[in-house]
């Protein structure tokens, strides 16, 4: 059977990274719960003292279709590379210089939005294809395939 999974990020800033996912996936923040109109509203309500109130976050695919993000604080940093990474798949369908100039184009913007970029690997038929490695505004490394 196949299961449901949840993509988990431990961070600093919860809000601030679930932001830039939603930016850089075209996800949205996930909605308060039912009977709130903001998450601050519903936390207040449940008592959480507002220095607590960024310890999570998260953002859903809004077709429903791609897993959820959460986004939890911790109180250490990140310390090597990551084991497991993200693909955003930003140009699907295309190859040679069109991938790239796309790929570039995704980077340039994400980069925008607080991405910082490492390295470009340039295309190497027949396996390669190319592709540009980011690291979020926390330095998790991810691919722009």
């Amino acid at each position: 059977m196949a299961r449901d999974i949840q993509i988990t990020f431990d961070c600093a800033d919860p809000a601030g990274l679930a932001t830039f996912w939603a930016e850089a996936l075209g996800y949205r923040l996930q909605d308060p719960p039912a009977g709130f109109e903001s998450w601050e509203q519903a936390l207040a309500a449940m008592g959480v003292p507002p220095e607590r109130r960024n310890d999570a976050s998260a953002v859903v695919d809004p077709d429903g279709a791609g897993p959820r993000l959460f986004f939890q604080r911790v109180p250490e940093g990140k310390q090597a590379k990551n084991r497991v990474h993200l693909d955003v798949r930003a140009a699907p369908g295309l190859s040679g210089d069109a991938r790239m100039a796309a790929l570039e184009a995704e980077a340039a913007r994400l980069v925008a939005h607080g991405a910082t970029r490492l390295e470009r690997h340039e295309p190497a038929p027949p396996l390669g294809a190319g592709h540009i490695v980011l690291a979020d505004p926390e330095g998790n490394e991810f691919c722009l395939d």
